[in-house]
C-alpha cells in the first residue's frame, strides 16, 4: 500500500481517498466524551430530575439554580434521531418558570485538561475550536451556550438560531481561542466548561461572540426552554475540535467511548442495569483471610481503566435495602472498609465465618 503526504493535501491513500490537513482524522478529533449520548451508566435510560452538579447521561451534567424545573432521560419523547446517530439526550420543561436574574438552567461537559492543554488557551498561541452538534426543540428561535474556564472568570457566551419546531438541524460555532486568562494545561483537573443553556438570567448573560472577564453560560437574549410547560430539547452528535472547520462526527467504537467514560465513572452492576440495592446482577464475590484470619476478608477489585483520581465510592446490597455488604452463609451484612486508588478499589471486612461476601459499588471520579 502506497501513501501520499503533502503538508497541504493532507494524506492520500493508494485509492485515492484522501485525508485533509483541516481535519484532524488522527488522534482524540473529538474532545467531548459521550457526544453520541449512547452511554447511560448512571440511570439506564430512566428519566431522572437533575440537582445542581449532578451527572445524568455519561460526562453530561445539569447546571441549575431552581430545582424540579426539567428532567434529563436518554432518548426522550422516542423520536427518531438523526441518520448515522441512534441515540440523544432529551431534555423536557417541567412547568413554565419564569427566570430570574440570577438563575440560570443549562447542561455541560467539563473537559479535562490533559484533553484540552494542547489548544494553548491563556497563551498567544491559542487555538480556535469548533463545536457542532444536532439539536432538535420545540421551540425556535435563538438559543445560547458558552465556554468558560474552571474558575468561571473568562466566558464565551455564543448564540445559535433554531429555525423549525421538531426539526433536527446541525449547528455549528466558532471560537478564536483565549489568549488571556487562566486555564488548566495538561492536568487532571477541568480545562474547559462547555455550557449549552436551557434558560439564563442577566447575572448569568453575556454579549455573544467576544471573550469576557467575567462567568456567563450564556448568551444575552437567548430563549429559555425551561420557561414553556413540556417544552423539549434534544441533542446529540456533540463535537468540539481544533481549528474553524466542523467536520464529520468522530465515531468511536462503543468499547472506546465507554472505557473513556470509565475513567471518571463505572459500577459493577450490568450495563444495562441502574445501581440500586436488592439488584443481583453484577456481583463481586469476595473471598480470603490475613495473617491466617479466616473471619477478616480483605480483596481488591481493579478499576476497568486508570480513573481521573482516586474515586468516591458508593456500595450497595445485592439482597438487602443498605449499603452493607452479605455474607451468604449466615445471611448477616456487614460494612466493608473501602479504600479507593486510581486503578483498584481495595477494601477489608470483618466476618464471623470463613465464607465469600457478596457486594457491589459505583465509584466517581468526575471533574
Amino acid at each position: 500500500m502506497t501513501v501520499s503526504i503533502s503538508g497541504t493535501g493532507g494524506v492520500t491513500f493508494a485509492d485515492n481517498s484522501v485525508q485533509a490537513t483541516a481535519a484532524t482524522g488522527f488522534g482524540f478529533k473529538n474532545r467531548i466524551i459521550n457526544g453520541a449520548m449512547v452511554i447511560d451508566q448512571r440511570n439506564a435510560g430512566a428519566s431522572v430530575t437533575p440537582t445542581n452538579g449532578s451527572y445524568a447521561l455519561d460526562r453530561w451534567s445539569g447546571l441549575l439554580t431552581q430545582a424540579s424545573k426539567y428532567t434529563i432521560q436518554q432518548n426522550a419523547g422516542s423520536v427518531t434521531p438523526p441518520v448515522g446517530f441512534s441515540n440523544y439526550l432529551g431534555i423536557t420543561s417541567s412547568s413554565a418558570y419564569s427566570v430570574v436574574a440570577s438563575d440560570y438552567f443549562s447542561i455541560l461537559q467539563k473537559i479535562e485538561g490533559f484533553n484540552s492543554a494542547d489548544l494553548g488557551w491563556g497563551t498567544a498561541s491559542a487555538q480556535a475550536v469548533t463545536l457542532s452538534f444536532w439539536v432538535r426543540s420545540s421551540l425556535t428561535g435563538t438559543f445560547g451556550g458558552a465556554f468558560t474556564n474552571a474558575t468561571t472568570n473568562r466566558s464565551y457566551p455564543f448564540t445559535y438560531t433554531i429555525s423549525a419546531a421538531n426539526t433536527w438541524e446541525q449547528k455549528t460555532v466558532t471560537i478564536a481561542g483565549d489568549t488571556t486568562g487562566t486555564w488548566v494545561g495538561a492536568t487532571n483537573g477541568s480545562g474547559i466548561l462547555v455550557v449549552l443553556g436551557l434558560g439564563t438570567g442577566a447575572t448569568f448573560s453575556g454579549t455573544a461572540g467576544a471573550w469576557a472577564a467575567g462567568n456567563f453560560f450564556s448568551a444575552t437574549g437567548a430563549n429559555s426552554v425551561v420557561g414553556t410547560s413540556g417544552a423539549t430539547f434534544y441533542i446529540t452528535g456533540v463535537q468540539l475540535e481544533k481549528g474553524s472547520t466542523a467536520t464529520a462526527f468522530d465515531y468511536r467504537p462503543y468499547g472506546t467511548e465507554l472505557a473513556l467514560c470509565q475513567r471518571y465513572y463505572w459500577k459493577t452492576f450490568a450495563s444495562a442495569t441502574a445501581p440500586a440495592q436488592n439488584i443481583s446482577s453484577g456481583n463481586i464475590v469476595f473471598v480470603g483471610g490475613i495473617n491466617g484470619d479466616v473471619n477478616t476478608k480483605v480483596g481488591s477489585y481493579p478499576c476497568p481503566v486508570t480513573m481521573r483520581a482516586d474515586p468516591t465510592v458508593v456500595t450497595f446490597n445485592p439482597f438487602a435495602a443498605n449499603a452493607n455488604w452479605r455474607v451468604p452463609a449466615t445471611s448477616t451484612d456487614v460494612a466493608p472498609t473501602i479504600t479507593p486508588y486510581t486503578q483498584s478499589i481495595q477494601f477489608v471486612m470483618a466476618t464471623t465465618t470463613n465464607s465469600c461476601a457478596h457486594g457491589q459499588l459505583t465509584a466517581s471520579a468526575e471533574l
